[in-house]
C-alpha cells in the first residue's frame, strides 16, 4: 500500500553545461525512499528545445520489473488564457 508518492527529477549534466534540453526522468518513490516506478519523457530534440515547457510529450511510468503500468500523453496546446478553448490538458 501506498500512502504517498514522491517524485524526483533526475539532473542530467549534460543539460546543466550546455542548457541543452534532453529527455526528462524521474524517480517515484514511496515515504521510505524506496523506488517504486520510474518515469520516462519521449520527446524528440526538436520538439523539447524549440516548444520549451509547454512541449507536447509521451510520459512512460514504468514500475520495477520493467512493467509500463501509465502512460500520459500531452498534446501540444496554448499556454495563454487569451485562448481558453486550447489550453495545457493531460
Amino acid at each position: 500500500q501506498i500512502d504517498q508518492l514522491l517524485i524526483h527529477q533526475q539532473i542530467e549534466l549534460l543539460e546543466i553545461l550546455t542548457g541543452f534540453e534532453t529527455n526528462n526522468k524521474y524517480e517515484i518513490k514511496n515515504t521510505l525512499g524506496q523506488r517504486v516506478y520510474f518515469a520516462a519523457e519521449d520527446t524528440d530534440c526538436c520538439t523539447r528545445n524549440c516548444c520549451g515547457p509547454s512541449r507536447p510529450f509521451t510520459l512512460r511510468i514504468i514500475d520495477n520489473l520493467g512493467h509500463e503500468v501509465i502512460t500520459l500523453q500531452r498534446p501540444l496546446r496554448c499556454s495563454s488564457c487569451c485562448f481558453p478553448c486550447c489550453l495545457q490538458e493531460v
